[in-house]
């Protein structure tokens, strides 16, 4: 415990910071993931804590960020919509889901997964982020000017035969699992239906319009009708709260934006009493685990999203470890990745048992750690009991912040979150593919494909269509670079030195392939050719191999197609220098001895030009 407690005094006033700076984002994910602020504050409370103390990087400072929430704002709706829109009955699923993604990231720090995550390419990951500021921005405009679906009755009321369809859809559901058949039975459908009242229509009236407006499209849908019924009050507080963010920058840095455009604005709201909205109540005193998670388990209810689990896991693990190497390259320290993991993952469980929403390693909070002096783990686990004494002291308080103050905080936390370094390289990008008479840059087609998709349809689709594209891109690529040094020509055109000596009159006997690179998938086009580029006074082949270090099955299967034709052409084929790596392949499949029998094959050409003097005739 010494190097814990090497560094108190920095490490305290580096933690205590960190959690001031995390309060007002925290708060505002809350909100922005749909279960409240009270879910962000104690995500930030308990990731901080554990991830800090079971993580292999010392001065990270975990919590809510905008990458998590916005994925984990996807789960919620979906697993909520599933329930009838009912949030109390869809929370045992949500957070056994975020409890998974916590166990997900502990497996992946276990196996060593840590060290692969920096394979991700940068195009991907520069899609993702942006596409993650543009949903934030987008999505807080409603709050911003003071529309809420659910509350527009006009919006409602279109859904209302909709609901009553599926009300009634549900019933017939109901029955038919209880074995009721319903031709048999009218009279329980119908007294089922009569118990219905307007307030379970209304209810999931409500339930739709809330979809139908959900995320960056159905922002877009419902625009038209918030702009119309602008709240300006809520408008006002919305752009005095991002004027003061972006305004006391100007001042200094040294004492977050946020939370001064938080306390200011809130503190004028409620001093002149202004009827704002003010955001959902959080919970007063000490967190309580949500056992009932356990109790109400359903695998069924979890299953549909077990992918986006994992993806969350990936997501969480991508984002923490970015920030690791920032923190390493201001402390001069090396992080520990899949201890981090364990770390994250271990956070993000207990967390979810407490009803928080997962996080990450967050940079702008381990940034301003490492500025105010923390040096060790201790920093961040005092950065989650500064935000516990704040719920506990503050909780009735933070509750009279006005919902548009967070709408405004989240909107510069979405135009800070953008890559706009990838953005800006677009024109500068070699453009490397054609699309029918288009040039692009491969690496600009993916950060595309991945900020639409992202923004209009999935993230975590989005990110995997992303990596299919960037990888069969990148194999594209290598295959032709591959193809291009590898050669297929005769022995009169090019020679090696050491073919100087070859005897002129068996020339055309002898026909003289060389391999230059691995023969893999991406480079097979030009060995499949060899036997069209074989003269027809060829009746010996020689296949250099010395510089071919490594063959994937694709090649093996194509070099044996390729042999077996020259086989049944009568053509003697000789290996020179097979290497280790492809010799072995070779033998498992048999290549070797059944079609290339081991008197065939030579360590170096002078031993095989031995053989071609003794064994090939001049008969031209």
């Amino acid at each position: 415990m010494k190097n814990l407690f090497s560094n108190i005094k920095g490490d305290a006033f580096g933690g205590i910071t960190a959690g001031i700076v995390a309060l007002p984002l925290a708060l505002a994910f809350g909100v922005s993931s749909g279960l409240g602020p009270g879910a962000g504050l104690y995500g930030a409370i308990f990731i901080s804590f554990f991830a800090a103390l079971f993580g292999g990087t010392d001065t990270q400072i975990s919590g809510p960020t905008a990458p998590m929430t916005a994925v984990s704002m996807i789960v919620i709706a979906g697993i909520i919509a599933a329930n009838d829109g009912d949030i109390e009955k869809a929370l045992p699923a949500i957070l056994i889901v975020f409890i998974l993604t916590g166990l997900i990231q502990v497996g992946l720090g276990v196996l060593g997964f840590g060290k692969y995550i920096k394979y991700i390419p940068y195009p991907v990951v520069s899609g993702f982020m942006t596409a993650i500021g543009v949903i934030i921005l987008v999505t807080q405009i409603l709050p911003s000017v003071g529309y809420y679906p659910k509350e527009d009755f006009q919006l409602v009321n279109k859904f209302k035969p909709q609901a009553e369809e599926l009300i009634l859809e549900n019933i017939l559901k109901e029955e038919a699992g209880e074995g009721i058949l319903v031709l048999e039975d009218f009279k329980e459908t119908i007294k089922r239906a009569q118990s219905l009242t307007q307030e379970d229509i209304a209810k999931e009236s409500k339930t739709l319009a809330a979809n139908y407006s959900k995320g960056v499209i159905g922002t877009l849908k419902v625009l038209p009708r918030a702009l119309k019924s602008i709240n300006w009050l809520e408008l006002i507080l919305a752009l005095c709260t991002i004027a003061i963010v972006y305004g006391f920058k100007l001042i200094t840095t040294k004492i977050p934006s946020a939370l001064v455009a938080l306390i200011l604005v809130s503190g004028v709201a409620y001093a002149l009493g202004l009827n704002y909205r003010p955001i959902e109540e959080i919970p007063s005193g000490l967190p309580i685990p949500r056992l009932e998670i356990f109790s109400q388990f359903s695998l069924s209810s979890i299953t549909p999203y077990l992918f986006t689990a994992i993806s969350l896991a990936l997501l969480g693990a991508i984002d923490s470890l970015l920030t690791s190497v920032v923190a390493d390259n201001m402390t001069k320290t090396k992080h520990k990745p899949n201890k981090e993991l364990i770390g994250q993952g271990i956070g993000n469980s207990i967390g979810a048992i407490f009803g928080g929403i997962p996080g990450a390693g967050a940079t702008i909070r381990t940034v301003v750690n490492i500025n105010a002096g923390g040096k060790t783990k201790l920093s961040g686990m005092i950065a989650g009991v500064m935000l516990l004494i704040i719920l506990l002291a503050l909780g009735p308080i933070a509750s009279k912040i006005p919902a548009a103050v967070l709408a405004g905080i989240l909107i510069t936390v979405g135009i800070g979150v953008m890559d706009y370094k990838g953005l800006k390289a677009i024109p500068a990008m070699p453009k490397d593919i054609k699309i029918g008479p288009i040039k692009l840059s491969s690496e600009v087609l993916v950060m595309l494909v991945v900020l639409v998709l992202s923004s209009v349809w999935d993230l975590v689709y989005a990110v995997g269509i992303g990596l299919i594209i960037a990888s069969l891109m990148f194999m594209k690529k290598i295959g032709d670079v591959t193809a291009r040094r590898s050669d297929v020509k005769l022995l009169k055109e090019e020679a090696w030195p050491d073919e100087a000596s070859f005897p002129e009159n068996l020339k055309e006997e002898v026909f003289i392939k060389h391999i230059k690179g691995p023969l893999f998938f991406g480079s097979n086009d030009e060995f499949q050719q060899l036997a069209k580029q074989i003269p027809s006074t060829a009746s010996t082949v020689i296949i250099r191999l010395g510089r071919m270090p490594y063959i994937d099955q694709t090649g093996l299967y194509t070099m044996e197609d390729v042999l077996v034709d020259l086989r049944k052409q009568g053509i003697t084929i000789l290996f020179v220098d097979v290497l280790k790596q492809p010799k072995y392949m070779m033998e498992r499949i048999g290549l070797i001895p059944d079609l290339i029998s081991k008197e065939y094959i030579y360590e170096d050409f002078a031993s095989c030009l031995e053989w071609i003097k003794n064994n090939v005739n001049d008969n031209n």
